[in-house]
């Protein structure tokens, strides 16, 4: 049995990777065997900062270095993720799921199906609350949308039930979730979603 893979994708500064690190904890209490693995331009930073989070067993964690533009290795030619990810699965005895954090990108960032089973792609509020209008393929493409950063509304200027009710309006109804990763807000649904759409396991 192959571990299931799933994308989180989105703008620079989203808080994809304060997401992962707020993910983990709950994964592990829920006893899932899981990986990460992290796309950058030319560095491991974000794995690296994975690694010292003293989180996670740095052998769960792994890097590819994109060498261009985040969106080539998760959307053009995965290859290089594929292979990161048949590394991992080789190395971690039933391994159940793999977690694929793309590089910051834009709007226009999807990933390819021969690579993960389902995506998420991230925004936040501090981002602008004109993201959803803009529609971009990221936010209607996703299997699951999240919204990021809700604690910043206030400060930012953004009214975040219009936001909330305009990215529905635009998914047309597809699931989206509110978060606030640095306080853990939204967490535990976030890690349902998955449980459900590629464990196939009820929420805890």
């Amino acid at each position: 049995m192959t571990a299931a893979r799933i994308g989180i994708g989105g703008p620079v500064g989203s808080g994809k990777t304060a997401l992962i690190e707020a993910l983990i904890p709950v994964l592990q209490r829920r006893r899932i065997n899981f990986a990460v693995i992290t796309n950058d331009l030319v560095t491991a930073e974000d794995a690296e900062r994975l690694r010292r989070s003293g989180l996670i067993d740095p052998a769960r964690v792994g890097a590819v270095e994109a060498g261009a533009c985040p969106h080539t290795v998760i959307r053009e030619d995965p290859t290089l993720n594929m292979l990161a990810g048949d590394r991992m699965e080789a190395s971690i005895p039933g391994l159940e799921l793999i977690i694929y954090e793309s590089g910051g990108d834009n709007l226009a960032s999807t990933f390819s199906l021969d690579l993960v089973d389902w995506w998420i792609f991230v925004i936040d509020v501090a981002g602008g609350d004109d993201i959803p209008r803009k529609r971009g393929p990221g936010v209607l493409r996703c299997d699951l949308l999240i919204i990021n950063k809700t604690d910043l509304a206030p400060h930012v200027g953004v009214d975040l039930e219009k936001m909330l009710e305009e990215a529905r309006e635009a998914r047309s109804g597809k699931p989206l979730i509110a978060t606030n990763a640095r306080g853990g807000e939204g967490v535990e649904a976030l890690a349902d979603a998955i449980a459900e759409a590629v464990l196939f396991t009820q929420p805890a």
